[in-house]
């Protein structure tokens, strides 16, 4: 073999031991690139490159959903929330819906796992040809794991870098975790649609006051062009790039053979079409109530120490509803199955309430008819020359300064500025300083402008109003109205607001007579009746006319036209303490200072509470709680609470049919009389009507066998009021919104509210016909007219 053949079967040995290393090489760097990306992503997969969520947090991921409240007819009443989200089920969803996303979003959704290779590729390729309409490579998937696990800011690039790699894990493992149905559901229910729309549930509600699963095709199309950059896309601010954007998704729903091209060529040429609904917490229906609610149900546990001086009663009353009440602070005294409170504005619980959507309606109009329509007109009237209105010109421009400094000192405007140690002298320059603002009328709302001083004054000549209706029999609270308008006048006369009850509190003190055995029908003498008040000095009861003085008339008359002596004479017999012993008996928590004077009504009482009173006597004596809650259910639609009606007898059964009996006098024959000739309203019904001093309450509790229900109205300040007793008593104050609300809810048959006469408990032989003792022959041809009660 010559040196030739030698050296190139050398180089054939060389070249083959080469081509081995190459090889050898090329696995060996293969397999570290392979084994450095697995560990890669092992490590991103165990956190150790970031946040990685747990399997527990991909099982069950947080959510801010809000707590929806129904009423008992299953109308939603509203929300309470931190993001306005309601939990929809993929079977709710609009099947245009889930194609329009699919083939907008991800349309190879169903067949990857995760990670869309081949959007990954196009995206690469894009990145390479500077193609900048290569689209996006994030899955539906990845899209869900950014909405549900969002981190901060990338601080790099490398730290983007890494969350994308993230946001691929943790896709792949949602993919693991969840079906595709599931994964939409997630996806539709996360997504922020913007203008307190967040979910599809509630954007298909804001933005075209529909479900879901009634979405038109080009609806659903506009909701998921949304969902590319909702802010940028946002039909309020930008309806024509909005308009462009759901084109295009159509377009994408007929090139994935999800629409036909005839369809897409009508949809879009249609306008966006939107009703918009707008989410305020402070419009809607039962906006008081609701409020009522949430602060019921977030109560804290009282503690003297949080209680001003001056109002330790109410750390007393707090005390009994903490104890009594399981629904006072419902949501610190239970706990989640984690061991953490509930919390009202993102667990997604539902509360079913007592409330009857139609019967909130006709009191909510009820109220503003009479107010907007009637009195208030006939307020400013009588104020209209008045020295400084809307204030009686009983007092003094120094009094009017002080109560208007007063108010200045309790609103939130000086709060804030005294916050920011501002002098006072310089708080009242900015109380005295015309600005522009947005104000209240019966109209609707005006803007104009007025200093912080002039608005106050204007704000008082409102008249206010409380309203609350309850089934008797149940404690189920159908209708709740604490006040005129929630945004602007948020003080709740039905639960907070507590007011000087008149004569509504008269019908306690002859419950005591009728419990003693006396009868409707018993005559008493009409004369003024004298007390010593424990220091010296005597007390003497008067009424307003001299109607039948020195007479003996029967307590159905003295009653029916709530004369002061008769009720001092009933007083005499059984002392002022038996009232207040009978008026806790009917639920009245309130202070009552057991003096001679107790059957004026100086005591101040919420209408929450009378009305709970009033309704022992259509339920047979049994005093029911009034309750607001049915049921409450998690996210997951399992019951968590129940409302159990707390009650107990107040009185026998005669007594509380005796007390109708009574009550039906006051409307027929009495200071309710206008029910009749006015309103029509003629059958079995009860009512005591009530007026404090100077005409500054009035009142109306009116019952039927199967709802009682009780009105105040009056002006935010005692000093604002009536100036006679024809417009300034309770029959013409209160009475027509009691008459009003009634009259609708007799007239809407889907209520089934029954007409019946109140039910006579078995061995009952009392004759109550007074006129055959010719007891009440004199009462023909009297003047309508409420007794204004002295002090």
């Amino acid at each position: 073999m010559t040196d030739s053949d030698l050296n190139k079967t050398d180089n054939k040995t060389k070249g083959s031991k080469n081509f081995k290393k190459y090889i050898i090489a090329f696995w060996a760097m293969f397999s570290f690139i392979v084994l450095s990306v697995f560990f890669f992503f092992i490590g991103i997969s165990n956190g150790n490159f970031g946040f990685m969520p747990s399997f527990e947090e991909l099982e069950n991921p947080k959510n801010s959903l809000a707590t929806e409240i129904y009423s008992s007819d299953k109308v939603l009443l509203g929300k309470f929330y931190f993001q306005n989200r309601s939990f929809v089920k993929y079977e709710e969803l609009s099947p245009d819906m889930v194609n329009a996303l699919v083939a907008t979003e991800d349309v190879r959704f169903y067949d990857h796992s995760g990670v869309d290779l081949i959007g990954l590729g196009r995206v690469v390729k894009g990145l390479i040809t500077a193609n900048r309409n290569a689209g996006g490579g994030s899955t539906l998937s990845q899209q869900l794991a950014k909405m549900l696990f969002p981190r901060e800011r990338f601080s790099s690039k490398l730290d983007m870098v890494f969350r994308k790699f993230r946001e691929w894990v943790i896709g792949v493992k949602l993919e693991r975790s969840y079906t595709k149905e599931e994964i939409l559901t997630m996806y539709l229910n996360k997504y922020d649609f913007l203008n307190l729309a967040v979910g599809v549930k509630s954007a298909a509600h804001v933005y075209f006051n529909t479900t879901p699963d009634s979405l038109k095709i080009e609806q659903a199309a506009m909701l998921v062009g949304m969902a590319k950059n909702s802010s940028y896309y946002n039909p309020l601010r930008r309806p024509e790039l909005t308009l462009d954007r759901r084109n295009v998704v159509l377009s994408q729903m007929v090139k994935y053979n999800y629409l036909e091209q005839e369809q897409y060529d009508s949809l879009k040429l249609l306008p966006l079409n939107l009703d918009y609904q707008k989410v305020d917490h402070r419009r809607g229906s039962a906006t008081y109530f609701r409020e009522y609610l949430r602060t019921s149900l977030t109560a804290q546990k009282p503690v003297r120490s949080r209680y001003p001086s001056w109002n330790q009663q109410r750390f007393v009353e707090d005390s009994l509803e903490w104890k009594n009440n399981p629904f006072f602070g419902w949501c610190n005294k239970n706990k989640k199955a984690n061991g953490e409170s509930y919390n009202i504005y993102q667990d997604g619980l539902k509360i079913y309430t007592t409330i009857d959507s139609r019967m909130q309606k006709y009191a909510e109009q009820a109220v503003r008819e009479h107010l907007g329509l009637d009195l208030q007109a006939a307020f400013d009237n009588e104020k209209r020359y008045h020295r400084n209105p809307p204030f009686s010109d009983d007092l003094d421009d120094e009094a009017v300064d002080n109560n208007l400094y007063q108010s200045m000192r309790r609103s939130e405007r000086y709060r804030v500025l005294k916050d920011k140690d501002i002098s006072l002298d310089s708080i009242k320059s900015i109380f005295k300083t015309p600005t522009p603002m947005r104000i209240f009328t019966w109209k609707g709302e005006r803007d104009t402008i007025l200093s912080p001083n002039d608005s106050m004054l204007y704000y008082k000549g409102f008249l206010r109003a409380g309203f609350m209706s309850m089934v008797p029999q149940t404690g189920e609270v159908r209708a709740y109205v604490g006040g005129p308008n929630y945004k602007h006048f948020m003080y709740d006369m039905v639960n907070n607001g507590k007011r000087q009850v008149g004569s509504i509190i008269k019908p306690f003190l002859y419950t005591v007579a009728m419990q003693e055995g006396l009868t409707p029908c018993d005559k008493v003498p009409n004369i003024a009746q004298t007390f010593d008040v424990g220091d010296g000095t005597t007390w003497t009861s008067r009424n307003s006319t001299s109607e039948r003085t020195g007479e003996m008339v029967t307590l159905r008359w003295g009653l029916a036209n709530s004369v002061n002596n008769i009720s001092g004479w009933v007083l005499k017999q059984f002392k002022p303490q038996a009232v207040v012993n009978m008026a806790k008996k009917m639920g009245v928590i309130s202070q009552i200072d057991p003096v001679p004077s107790v059957f004026l009504g100086t005591s101040e009482i919420t209408v929450r509470e009378m009305v709970g009173a009033y309704g022992t006597y259509a339920n047979k004596g049994v005093y029911i709680k009034p309750r607001c809650i049915s049921r409450i259910e998690d996210s997951k639609g399992n019951e968590i609470a129940h409302s159990i009606p707390q009650k107990h007898e107040a009185m026998s059964a005669k007594t509380a049919y005796l007390m109708t009996n009574l009550l039906e006098g006051v409307v027929r024959r009495g200071t309710g009389r206008r029910l009749g000739w006015k309103y029509n309203l003629h059958n079995p019904m009860g009512g005591k009507t009530g007026t404090t001093q100077n005409h500054s309450d009035g009142w109306f509790m009116g019952i039927t066998p199967n709802l009682v229900s009780g009105v105040w109205v009056g002006a935010e300040d005692r000093a604002i009021h009536f100036e006679g007793i024809t417009l300034g008593q309770g029959a013409n104050m209160a009475l027509p919104i009691w008459a009003l609300y009634m009259q609708k809810v007799y007239a809407d048959e889907s209520l089934n509210i029954p007409i019946g006469k109140f039910e006579k408990p078995q061995g009952f032989n009392i004759d109550l016909d007074c006129n055959t003792k010719s007891a009440n022959s004199k009462n023909k041809g009297l003047i309508e007219s409420e007794e204004e009660d002295f002090f």
